[in-house]
This record gives C-alpha cells, sequence and structure tokens, in this order.
C-alpha cells in the first residue's frame, strides 16, 4: 500500500481529515512539529544571558504601544 501525506492548513482541516480517517478505519500516525531551532537557540541565549547576571533590555511601558 501506500504512503499519504497531508498537509491541512488549519486545525479545523486537521481535525477533519482525522474524523474522515477514523470512520473509514484507516489508521494514522500525528506529528507535532518542533519549534524552530534558530528559536530556540535565540530563546536560550536570553535564559542564559539572564542566568550569568547580563542586564536585559529596558523597555518603557509608557511609550510601548506608540
Amino acid at each position: 500500500m501506500e504512503t499519504l501525506i497531508a498537509h491541512p492548513k488549519n486545525e479545523e482541516q486537521a481535525t477533519a481529515l482525522k474524523a474522515v480517517m477514523k470512520v473509514l478505519k484507516i489508521d494514522f500516525e500525528t506529528e507535532e512539529k518542533p519549534y524552530n531551532p534558530e528559536f530556540v537557540q535565540k530563546v536560550l541565549k536570553g535564559v542564559n544571558a539572564r542566568k550569568s547576571g547580563k542586564p536585559g533590555h529596558i523597555i518603557d511601558v509608557k511609550t510601548m504601544w506608540k
């Protein structure tokens, strides 16, 4: 048999595909995509900087939404 890979564009499509496959008794697997590795590195860099005592960015909360 062949393997089909679907790429739903939103949660509604994903839910509908799962429902159809369950009704047709088709076995399927789901796989969560991990975070973008570049994003994870940026977050970890910031966390490590704070742990080492480096100051963070100071944001003026009165003007941040202007």
